[in-house]
């Protein structure tokens, strides 16, 4: 059993740091302290203490006069000085600690993802070179700055990671990402240890563990808060003693969790609890699951049931698309990627191969694109390694690639790639011989690129064999040979198959009845993806029937829904024009700009904002309160209005009535807390729906807050707190305010707050999210 060790800041708090402080200094300026708190966890039963280095960046700490790197190189050697003066039996390790770096990154935030990368390299370049024993990667709540401090771990070092992520009161993280897609992104990227810390009460997490469990095939470690913090006299303590978190998270390895630990309100007492309630328990042995897992930063696609892949966002045979990667116009290609995932696509194939353009440059912008605007996973489709490689590099999630071949040379390119950038890789059954026409040889180029794989590491589950359709134009056999190909290939190999269907009518009139009956022979063969047109509806027929027929449609349901007369009677055919709502829903920034221009024609621009845009985001907001919208979609339909806004903007200045003024709201991360995420996302919304924001930054003074206000006049005052550390200073800032300025409403949000604990410190509305400082503002302003 390998313990982890608990709570840093909230330790340094009871031995007197003061709210506000970096805690981080404190491995130079008072390394005893440090040391004694190391030395604590390792004497309480802990294998792994992490150093105080959680957020040590270079963001963090511009403009200071301590040196980062040199925070860093002290806080592992305070953890190696610990470990030396503790005699007990234990083995024991330095893990070097990795915390968010503060920042969102693009395309919610403003930071670049390489730019995240190399943030992380040098955290991880001075603790390797200060000695620590392992990465450990924690509290993460978006997927893409996850991924950033994998890749950057994997390229500094081959030292062992451990990734844990925080997730919300919604079982999710802050970008929609849930417990598969985790899963699906962390085993992509090889990490040795997997699991969750912080954010959640330990009584309350039993179905994310079980998921975990159920799913990971790596180690997993469980790392929770001490329960949720209240306000006891005016001091945050957290509410699971030392004895009821022992026995709750100790029950977890008995489920098979590997790893336990503590994260905010745990202490050393908490740790020695947890080491003597799980030192005789046995360890379950790691099992492997089975799952084909490909994933978004939102949504994860178990290959349990044959999956359509959308094909139209590929420039063979479509004279459009051409010109629109030809003019570099993605507001078609966009709208391509929108019209397949409303129409029963669950992956999407983007291929942007043509003649005259940088495919690179080109694959990057619209692998962003998408992933702003669609949650569906993606197929990075490309016969060029530069293409695959930065395509792979940048998504975020784990993709589908397509793809690999029989030929030595393109298996020695792909294979390294999968190996660390993680993927599901499409082999394709031909070699230096070309394409076998029969079905055995088809099997044997399977077969040797399975056993070659595997020699890289990359297990059969992430491989998936496409053995080509031929066109029966020209072959009367090629049909029968594919679907031969295609049983041999499942019954004898255990992979997962996939098909480019329409490859097998080329030359034929009539071609969708060739497509939809072929698809139905290999779906009841075994295919597992299906490469068609999603708008085809024989195509979908033909899959919604076999689902039906094969009892993957349990009772029916979901083909009643679709083909019952009363739901026939009601559809409409797909629409290629969209209204200004829905584009705006579908974060199409382009194409607001243009609807909104186009309607101001015959509409007075304040109709169009109150019914299209306000209309509009009420939505996408209510669906984010929900848990049927997340982050990242959120943010594009807001920019998406503020797109829509701009071309309304020159006619309602100059019908706009200058003595009347917007209403003012100021937001602040309060003194001390240099995490600014939660804050910058709701002044993004907030100024969409009409709002004058005061943004004053993070780090915030209390006078400089207090002074604001006072000046402009303000009614509404927003207070962020990420740290533990600094909820001490919003409670300071609050009672300040209402003492000064009584009349002036507070909203306070952040990772550590509750709605209970909230109120006890004097705050008008805790907001679980940003829309919940849209409503309050709405209520505190009367509109």
């Amino acid at each position: 059993m390998i313990i982890l060790d608990g709570a840093m800041g909230s330790v340094l708090q009871q031995k007197g740091m003061q709210a506000g402080e970096l805690p981080e200094i404190l491995n130079i300026t008072n390394p005893e302290l440090i040391q004694d708190i190391n030395e604590a966890y390792y004497k309480s039963g802990a294998n792994v203490t992490y150093t105080n280095t959680f957020g040590a960046n270079r963001l963090k700490f511009e403009g200071s006069s301590y040196d980062f790197k040199e925070i860093i190189k002290a806080a592992v050697k305070n953890a190696q000085i610990a470990r030396e003066n503790v005699k007990n039996d234990r083995e024991k390790f330095v893990a070097l600690d990795i915390g968010p770096l503060g920042k969102l990154l693009k395309p919610i935030g403003d930071l670049e993802f390489e730019d995240a990368v190399d943030l992380f390299k040098e955290m991880i370049e001075a603790g390797v070179e200060a000695g620590a024993d392992l990465i450990a990667i924690e509290t993460m709540s978006d997927t893409y700055e996850l991924k950033a401090a994998v890749i950057a771990a994997k390229e500094v070092c081959d030292l062992p990671i451990i990734a844990t992520v925080a997730f919300s009161d919604d079982k999710r993280l802050l970008n929609g990402a849930d417990v598969k897609s985790v899963i699906a992104l962390l085993e992509g990227l090889r990490v040795d240890v997997l699991g969750l810390n912080c954010g959640l009460d330990p009584r309350n997490i039993d179905d994310l563990v079980e998921e975990f469990i159920s799913y990971s095939s790596t180690p997993i470690a469980i790392k929770p808060n001490a329960g949720i913090p209240e306000n006891v006299n005016g001091v945050i303590k957290f509410n699971l003693e030392p004895d009821g978190f022992g026995k709750i998270v100790g029950d977890f390895v008995e489920k098979g969790v590997m790893l336990v630990g503590g994260c905010c309100g745990t202490t050393p007492e908490h740790i020695k609890k947890l080491y003597e309630y799980t030192k005789d328990k046995k360890i379950c042995e790691q099992t492997f699951k089975n799952h084909t897992l490909i994933s978004s930063y939102t949504k994860c696609v178990v290959c349990d049931r044959p999956i359509i892949i959308g094909e139209r966002i590929n420039p063979t045979g479509k004279k459009l698309l051409k010109q629109a990667l030809m003019n570099k116009d993605f507001s078609y290609i966009l709208k391509e990627a929108v019209i397949q995932e409303e129409n029963n696509a669950e992956i999407l194939d983007l291929n942007v191969g043509m003649n005259d353009i940088d495919e690179e440059e080109m694959m990057i912008k619209t692998i962003r694109a998408v992933q702003e605007i669609s949650t569906l996973p993606l197929q990075i489709d490309s016969a060029k390694i530069n293409v695959i490689e930065q395509g792979l590099r940048i998504y975020n999630g784990k993709a589908m690639l397509n793809s690999v071949n029989g030929k030595k040379e393109s298996m020695e390119k792909i294979f390294p790639l999968v190996k660390k950038y993680g993927a599901v890789v499409v082999a394709l059954t031909l070699d230096e011989n070309g394409i076998p026409e029969n079905a055995q040889g088809r099997y044997k180029i399977a077969e040797k690129i399975v056993k070659t794989a595997k020699e890289y590491g990359i297990d059969k589950k992430d491989i998936v064999v496409d053995p080509l359709c031929m066109t029966i134009s020209s072959d009367k056999n090629a049909a029968n040979e594919t679907l031969k190909a295609l049983d041999l290939i499942k019954k004898n190999l255990g992979v997962k198959t996939t098909l480019g269907v329409s490859n097998i009518s080329f030359g034929l009139p009539q071609r969708e009845l060739i497509n939809h009956t072929f698809f139905s022979m290999a779906l009841k063969t075994g295919l597992d993806f299906g490469i068609i047109n999603p708008l085809a509806e024989d195509m979908i027929r033909a899959y919604d029937a076999h689902m039906v027929l094969v009892g993957l449609d349990e009772n029916a349901l979901n083909y009643i829904s679709k083909y019952s007369q009363a739901k026939k009677e009601t559809q409409t055919p797909i629409k290629n024009q969209m209204t200004l709502c829905e584009s705006i829903k579908k974060g199409l920034k382009e194409d607001s700009f243009m609807i909104a221009k186009y309607m101001l024609s015959d509409k007075r621009p304040l109709d169009i904002i109150n019914e299209e845009l306000i209309p509009a985001l009420d939505e996408v907001g209510l669906g984010f309160e929900k848990g049927t919208v997340f982050l990242p979609q959120l943010m594009m339909s807001a920019d998406a209005a503020s797109r829509a806004f701009d071309a309304l903007k020159e006619k309602l200045i100059s019908l706009e009535d200058k003595s009347k003024e917007k209403d003012k709201i100021i937001l602040a991360t309060v003194k001390g807390d240099i995490h600014d995420i939660g804050k910058n996302i709701v002044k993004v919304l907030l100024e969409n729906y009409g709002y004058d924001v005061y943004d004053l930054g993070k780090d915030v003074d209390y006078d400089t807050i207090l002074d604001t206000i006072v000046k402009e006049n303000v009614k509404l005052v927003g207070l962020s707190a990420l740290m533990t550390t600094t909820v001490d200073n919003m409670q300071k800032t609050i009672e300040l305010i209402k003492e000064k300025t009584p009349k002036t409403q507070i909203m306070v949000g952040g990772a550590v707050l509750t709605k209970d604990y909230s109120m006890k410190i004097g705050a008008d509305r805790y907001c679980k999210d940003a829309m919940e400082s849209v409503r309050y503002a709405k209520e505190v302003f009367g509109k």
